[in-house]
């Protein structure tokens, strides 16, 4: 799409943050900025303003939670989890401690203490070089608006759900509770003046599946409500009195995509084979018990990764056996009889239980985690291993053990399979006998010992992510060196083949679950290196699917012989890519 200016029409450039394009009327939203009264209170009144003050941290509290709990039944668990952030703010003894102490000392009002403070805080993340501190600022400051608005007795005042016609919204900025609950049917899409593509904002609008630019600088200040634009969320571009050749390629690539769309539908039910006759395992993660509707409506074969974790977040207690079982037990059933991988519990690292202690450390990633943190919390893993084993009586459950680092650790979560297995015989419980157990791959060390891994278990299964971060020592979220975070590195590709060649030696499957599984790009080499199964999102299985049924597995063999010889992780990239676009164009026009 050209972005030279026609006569009449005006194009901003942005960020690109969620795909898809839309046209029609603004709406221009008005930053509120209300000068917070600095109110002298007397001694006396000092408890007051205080009780005040945590009172409404309470109410913020319950409003979070019901914005989470209904995000969490729209969009799923991982969605939801965005607004951990906003509780934890509401619960740090540090922020609390100094509005505390600052109504105390200078006897005022508890909405001026507080604003002064958390704007303080929000200020020094906003000044941080680390692009993701940058944006946990605007958390803070959605927090701090619930607050105030509780504190004065003011509504929500941009009226979005007051809107009688379906528009595109223009603001400085939304808030990530605000953009979780737009209602679709009215808000077309939106741009923003400020943003970037890992606010917790930009991850709502691609969970909405609603175009969406970013980082506009003053499109709110040039615009008034009533203009008529197009939003193209593929590009960044936001189109003001767009011309009508304008409209008509956009009409075009807006066809295309249509035709995609309805392409992706019509293979739901067709398998993931090559033209050369390979037949390729196709599944989905999935996160709660819910999302089994939505591996059947994307075409996957199953689950190759369900996150049990989320079983055990933002709740007071920690989940019964009973219920972990109800839950796998209904995804099963659900599927049957396609298989459904659960993973066992991975918390630590970013993932925390709010009400289970866990020790503050330098390196969480690093730390105590995953099979880790279970091995020493028995009773806790006990109760997951109980409730898994007796769902799989549905016959088609298999279950694998996250961050594996060596023989040992696999050796005693299996002992204690062992054990839970007698206890249910004991107890005359009926439960799966021949479930079947896996080993997640993740870590170096697991790649090293692969061999001996795949002696004990039936299957492996490639976390390419931790592998990818662990391998390179890569933290993605730091954009210091995000850049290195590179999934093509030689080092990647060569780690990747040795684990599908020691499981070939022991007679086992072996699948990726992580992101390169979802990217289309990636798709090729991965299936080059002869994985047998690929685990995605269910948003995006309909596009692997359609790539790996234009994909000649012969081909995909001779782009892995080159990468597997290759000492340059870009060039290996690069040839991925042109084999993916090459057989299915219609997949990349929109990322150029």
């Amino acid at each position: 799409m050209s972005e030279h200016p026609r006569s009449g029409e005006k194009i901003l450039r942005g960020i690109a943050v969620s795909g898809g394009v839309c046209r029609g009327k603004i709406v221009v939203l008005g930053k509120v900025r209300d000068t917070i009264p600095r109110r002298e209170v007397s001694e006396a009144d000092v408890p007051q303003e205080i009780q005040r003050f945590e009172h409404a941290l309470l109410q913020t509290r319950r409003q979070v939670l019901e914005v989470k709990r209904k995000v969490n039944e729209a969009m799923g668990a991982k969605d939801a989890s965005i607004f951990d952030a906003h509780l934890l703010v509401l619960e740090d003894p540090t922020l609390i401690d100094e509005v505390t102490r600052l109504i105390q000392e200078q006897r005022v009002n508890a909405e001026h203490a507080f604003r002064h403070v958390a704007e303080k805080y929000a200020a020094t993340l906003s000044s941080m070089d680390d692009e993701y501190l940058r944006e946990r600022a605007a958390d803070l400051r959605d927090v701090t608006a619930r607050v105030l608005d509780i504190l004065l007795g003011r509504t929500d005042e941009t009226a979005l759900h007051k809107l009688k016609e379906s528009c595109i919204i223009i603001s400085e900025d939304l808030s990530p509770s605000t953009t979780a609950l737009l209602d679709k049917k009215m808000v077309l899409g939106f741009a923003t003046d400020v943003g970037s593509k890992t606010s917790h904002t930009a991850i709502m609008a691609r969970s909405l599946e609603i175009p969406a630019v970013v980082g506009l600088h003053d499109a709110s200040k040039q615009l008034t409500t009533g203009q008529y634009v197009l939003l193209d969320g593929f590009n960044g571009l936001l189109v003001i009195n767009p011309t009508d050749q304008t409209l008509f390629e956009y009409g075009q690539l807006v066809r295309k995509r249509v035709n995609l769309q309805e392409k992706l539908h019509d293979l739901r039910d067709e398998p993931a084979i090559t033209l050369d006759g390979a037949r390729i395992t196709l599944s989905a993660n999935i996160e709660q018990a819910a999302d089994a509707e939505h591996v059947r409506a994307c075409g996957a074969e199953g689950v190759g990764l369900f996150r049990t974790e989320y079983l055990y977040l933002n709740r007071e207690t920690l989940p019964t056996e009973e219920e972990q079982y109800q839950a796998y037990r209904q995804v099963a059933a659900a599927l049957k009889p396609n298989p459904v991988v659960i993973r066992t519990l991975d918390l630590g690292g970013d993932k925390f239980i709010s009400h289970l202690w866990m020790p503050q450390e330098l390196n969480p990633f690093l730390g105590w985690r995953a099979i880790r943190f279970c091995l020493q919390e028995r009773a806790l893993f006990r109760a997951q291993l109980r409730a898994i084993l007796r769902a799989a009586v549905e016959g088609n459950i298999k279950m694998m053990y996250p961050m594996i680092s060596g023989l040992d650790e696999l050796n005693q979560a299996n002992a204690l399979v062992e054990e839970c297995r007698r206890e249910l015989r004991t107890e005359r419980i009926p439960f799966g006998e021949a479930l079947e157990t896996g080993a997640m791959i993740e870590i170096p060390s697991a790649v090293l010992t692969a061999d001996s891994l795949a002696k004990r278990v039936k299957f492996l299964s490639i976390g390419t992510n931790d592998l990818i971060q662990y391998s390179l020592a890569v933290d993605r979220l730091n954009e210091k060196i995000a850049h290195l975070y590179e999934p093509t590195h030689p080092a990647i590709v060569r780690l990747i083949k040795a684990t599908v060649e020691a499981a070939r030696r022991n007679g086992i499957w072996v699948g990726v679950c992580g992101e390169m599984a979802g990217d289309p790009a990636l798709v090729p080499l991965l299936l080059g290196l002869d994985v047998d199964e690929l685990s995605a999102a269910f948003s995006v299985v309909p596009q692997v699917k359609f790539l790996i049924r234009r994909l000649k597995l012969s081909e995909a063999r001779q782009l892995a012989d080159f990468a597997l010889n290759c000492e340059s992780g870009s060039e290996i990239l690069a040839r991925s890519q042109a084999l993916a676009r090459r057989i299915a164009p219609g997949l990349f026009e929109n990322q150029d």
